[in-house]
C-alpha cells in the first residue's frame, strides 16, 4: 500500500514542472501524453506534504562518462547544459529531475525510504569530508515538511554518529509513518527537538552547521510561516561576515530554500550557502552558487537512467556516497590549523623501555586500521652535509633497532656511506601521534637480507633487479621491457637470485621523543635519552615544550 501511494504522490511532484512564469502547472507523466488538471493541494504556497526529494546517482563507468562526453554529434534535444569536455558536469532542469524520480519511484521499484536514507547519507558525509567535529561540533538541522526535510533529518542522524552534536527544528511535521519513524531514531538518540521559539535569535552563539534541509526542487511560490522566517535569519548571517565574527557554515540540500530550481536566488537577498549538495545531479540553481563546497551525493541509478539524459557526472571515489564538483577552493595555508583532541600521554603511564612504548603505538596504528602504519621518513645527510628525506617502509623491530630495506647504489645509501646517521618519522595522523628516532645505521648480514628478498612477492623480486634506483632512465617503457624480460626469464618458477646491490639497513635507536597533539598546541612530548646508572645503561624520560 505505501509503495503505490508512494509513487502516487512522486507523480503529483510533476505539478511544478512548468516554470514560475506559468500560472497553472500540469502534471507530466513520461509513459503517457496525457495531461491532467492540477490538484488543489498545490495550490497553496506552503510546501506540500507529498512533495518528495530527488534521488540521485551511481558513478558512471569511466567509459561511459568519456562515451558521453567525446560525442558533440549526439543529439541532446531538451539538455540543460551542453557537454564540452570531459570535466563537464550535466545540470537538470526542473522538468528533467522530476521524470526521472518519476522513473525511480515507478518501474525501477526504488522506495521513497531508500532514496531519503541514501541522501541523508550523502550530505552527511559530505559534511564530514570538509568541517570537522573538532571544530564545527554543533549542528541545527532545520527540516521543511517534506522529503528535503526527511533528508536533513537523517542527515543529522548520520551526524550524530559520525561525532558531531546535532539538534533539530523541525517545525511542520509530517504525520506520515516514514517520518514519525525518522523523529523516533533521533529521539532515541537523545538528539534534542528545538521549535522556532526555542532558536535563538542570533543562531551563530549556539551552531557551527546550520542544515537548510526546508524546501526541495518541487517547492514552488513564497515561503510561508515560519520558514520565511528561519530563512531570513540564515540570510541575516552575511552581516556577521561582514563585521568579521565567526558565523556559522550554510549547508543547502540540492536546492538552497527560496531559489528557483532554474534561476537561483532571483532577486540576489536569498541564502547564500557555504556548502551545496546536490542530489541525482546539480539543478540549473546550482550554477549560480557562489560557495566553496559543491558535493554531489548518492550513487545508485542504473545506466539505463545515465543514458536516458545523457548525464555526465564525476565518478566517486572509492566507497564514498558523495564526490567534489569542481575544484576545491583556494586555500590560506596559514589559516590551516588542528586543534587536536588525544588522551594525555603522561609520565608515569609510558613503558620504561621506548622501544617498548614504540610497539604499543605502533600495534595501536595496526588496530585503528590506518593506511600503511609502517611508513616512515628517513631522513640522511651527505659529506656536504645537505639534508635530504623520503618515504620508507619498516620491515622488522626489535631490541637492537629499526630495519629497512633499499637499493644500496641509491642516493640514501650513499649518505649512509659518508654519514651512517639517521633519523626515522613515524606520523599516525588518525591518532594524533608521531615518533622521531634518532641513531647510528649499518647493513644488516647478507644472510638477513637474503632471507626477507625471497619473502617478497616474485613481482617485487623483479622490480628489485630491474631498478637501478636513482638513477636516469630515457623512460618507463624501458623498465617495463626490462622487467617483461625478466619475468619470462624466471617464467619457470626458478629462484629469483638476489641482487648484490640490495639489501636491508638496521638504525640503532640514541634518542626517541614520542609526540601526542592537544588541544590550543599544548603538545604532549616525551624524549627518551641514554644514560649510564651504576655501569648499566637506562632511558631518561624528559618533557619537552610543545
Amino acid at each position: 500500500m505505501w509503495s503505490s501511494l508512494a509513487r502516487k504522490s512522486r507523480t503529483m511532484t510533476c505539478l511544478f514542472l512548468a516554470t514560475h512564469q506559468s500560472s497553472l502547472p500540469l502534471i507530466f507523466n513520461p509513459s503517457n501524453s496525457n495531461v491532467h488538471k492540477p490538484s488543489r493541494s498545490f495550490h497553496h504556497n506552503t510546501l506540500s506534504n507529498n512533495k518528495l526529494s530527488p534521488a540521485f546517482l551511481t558513478p558512471i563507468p569511466s567509459l561511459s562518462i568519456r562515451a558521453f562526453c567525446s560525442n558533440p554529434s549526439a543529439k541532446m534535444a531538451d539538455r540543460a547544459v551542453q557537454i564540452q569536455n570531459p570535466d563537464s558536469v550535466s545540470y537538470l532542469k526542473q522538468r528533467e529531475a522530476a521524470e526521472i524520480d518519476e522513473i525511480l519511484m515507478g518501474p525501477l521499484g526504488f522506495s521513497v525510504d531508500q532514496l531519503m536514507e541514501l541522501a541523508g547519507l550523502s550530505v552527511a558525509e559530505s559534511i564530514a569530508e570538509v568541517y570537522k567535529p573538532s571544530e564545527y561540533k554543533r549542528v541545527l538541522a532545520i527540516c521543511g515538511p517534506g522529503n528535503n526535510g526527511g533528508d536533513g533529518l537523517v542527515a543529522a542522524r548520520h551526524l550524530y554518529h559520525f561525532g558531531y552534536k546535532p539538534s533539530v527544528c523541525y517545525p511542520k511535521r509530517t504525520p506520515k509513518p516514514l517520518y514519525s519513524g525518522l523523529v523516533t531514531q533521533l529521539e532515541s538518540l537523545s538528539v534534542p527537538f528545538l521549535s522556532v521559539e526555542d532558536l535563538p535569535l542570533d543562531l551563530s552563539k549556539d551552531f557551527d552547521i546550520l542544515v537548510d534541509a526546508m524546501f526541495g526542487f518541487s517547492f514552488h511560490g513564497t515561503p510561508r510561516p515560519p520558514f520565511d522566517d528561519l530563512i531570513q535569519r540564515l540570510v541575516s548571517l552575511r552581516d556577521h561576515d561582514q563585521t568579521h565574527q565567526k558565523s556559522p557554515v550554510i549547508v543547502s540540500i540540492d536546492i538552497p530554500s527560496g531559489w528557483h530550481v532554474e534561476e537561483g536566488d532571483i532577486g540576489g537577498e536569498g541564502i547564500k550557502p557555504d556548502m551545496l549538495v546536490s542530489l541525482t545531479a546539480p539543478k540549473l540553481c546550482a550554477k549560480k552558487f557562489c560557495g566553496p563546497h559543491h558535493f554531489l551525493g548518492g550513487r545508485f541509478v542504473p545506466p539505463s537512467i545515465a543514458d536516458k539524459y545523457k548525464l555526465c557526472l564525476p565518478p566517486y571515489p572509492g566507497t564514498s556516497m558523495c564526490v567534489r564538483i569542481g575544484k576545491p577552493p583556494k586555500i590560506d595555508i596559514s589559516a590551516l590549523r588542528e586543534n587536536y583532541i588525544s588522551p594525555e600521554l603522561l609520565e608515569e603511564q609510558v613503558e620504561a623501555d621506548p622501544i617498548d612504548q614504540f610497539c604499543k603505538w605502533f600495534d595501536d596504528a595496526v588496530a585503528a586500521s590506518l593506511k600503511e602504519p609502517n611508513a616512515m621518513a628517513l631522513s640522511t645527510a651527505g659529506k656536504d652535509g645537505k639534508p635530504s628525506s623520503r618515504m620508507v617502509l619498516l620491515k622488522g623491530v626489535d631490541k637492537d633497532g629499526f630495519v629497512w630495506y633499499t637499493n644500496y647504489d641509491s642516493r640514501k645509501a650513499h649518505d649512509l656511506s659518508d654519514n651512517p646517521h639517521a633519523s626515522l618519522l613515524f606520523y599516525w595522523d588518525g591518532l594524533n601521534r608521531q615518533v622521531r628516532v634518532e641513531g647510528s645505521v649499518q647493513k644488516v648480514s647478507d644472510e638477513e637480507s637474503e632471507q626477507y628478498f625471497h619473502s617478497r612477492p616474485r613481482g617485487s623480486q623483479i622490480g628489485a633487479i630491474v631498478s637501478k634506483q636513482s638513477t636516469v632512465v630515457p623512460g618507463r617503457h624501458v623498465l617495463h621491457q626490462q622487467y617483461k624480460e625478466l619475468e619470462e626469464t624466471f617464467s619457470d618458477g626458478s629462484l629469483i637470485p638476489k641482487p648484490k646491490h640490495w639489501g636491508g639497513y638496521r638504525l640503532k635507536p640514541e634518542l626517541f621523543e614520542f609526540w601526542q597533539g592537544q588541544k590550543s598546541r599544548l603538545h604532549d612530548r616525551l624524549q627518551y635519552s641514554p644514560q649510564e646508572i651504576n655501569g648499566q645503561q637506562v632511558w631518561k624520560i624528559e618533557r619537552l615544550a610543545p
